[in-house]
């Protein structure tokens, strides 16, 4: 599957692939050291299968169809004053099919207290450059460098289905920050709380708000969940 957004740009990436294997090459490449943390496909959302996901889970990916009844409720929320809270890192979404790396941006900017990025590495560069500055800011640093530009190339052009800018899905990532779940979607206004959650209950308290969304969408089987979970027995 890949990913789309609909935010008018002059700049469109081609979309990223929802394919943990291709995430982790694009991620380990960056300076997600490979022994600290993966991408893990999430098979199924009933309580067996989330059992199966390797833990802990830092992060959640949501692959879901732009539609119509999606778009509405987009509309409406922009139309609400949303600040990031406490210390959600968000970023905005202005260049086109960027979705599936703004959600890793998203998910690794949000966890770097609990995994340490390889110094001086894009990542850790990246990181640091943009903590001080706003959602817009960090959106405007992004569609301006060019390293990361040919990296999501790279990841994108990597996956099993031929790379084409004509998508009708959308990433968006759920992170647990300071006990409460987040919704972070860079083509809304701001970080959306969907209430109290612990890294221990992240993946169950996202995959309710997720089956809600794709109880939505009942005629659409176009859903894929990514975990990004914490390796176990790694290397100091």
């Amino acid at each position: 599957m890949a990913a789309s957004d609909e935010t008018p740009s002059a700049k469109r990436w081609l979309p990223l692939e929802a394919n943990p294997d291709v995430m982790n090459q694009f991620l380990w490449g960056l300076g997600l050291p490979e022994h600290e943390a993966e991408c893990c496909d999430v098979y199924g959302l009933d309580g067996e299968l989330l059992e199966m996901v390797p833990k802990p889970v830092l992060a959640v990916l949501f692959l879901y169809p732009i539609t119509a009844q999606s778009e509405e409720e987009r509309m409406m929320q922009a139309n609400e004053k949303r600040e990031p809270k406490g210390r959600v890192y968000f970023l905005k979404q202005t260049v086109g099919n960027a979705c599936g790396t703004i959600g890793l941006l998203h998910a690794v900017g949000n966890i770097t207290s609990e995994i340490k990025l390889v110094e001086e590495s894009y990542l850790d560069r990246f990181f640091k450059s943009t903590a001080t500055m706003d959602p817009l800011e960090r959106a405007a640093f992004l569609e301006k460098d060019r390293e990361m530009e040919v990296a999501h190339s790279v990841a994108a052009t990597g996956g099993e289905t031929e790379a084409s800018d004509n998508v009708d899905t959308h990433f968006i990532c759920f992170s647990c920050v300071e006990g409460e779940l987040y919704e972070l979607d860079g083509r809304k206004s701001g970080p959306i709380s969907h209430g109290p959650s612990s890294p221990n209950s992240l993946l169950q308290d996202a995959a309710k708000v997720i089956q809600g969304m794709i109880q939505k969408n009942p005629d659409s089987l176009n859903f894929n969940v990514i975990a990004v979970s914490k390796k176990s027995g790694g290397f100091p």
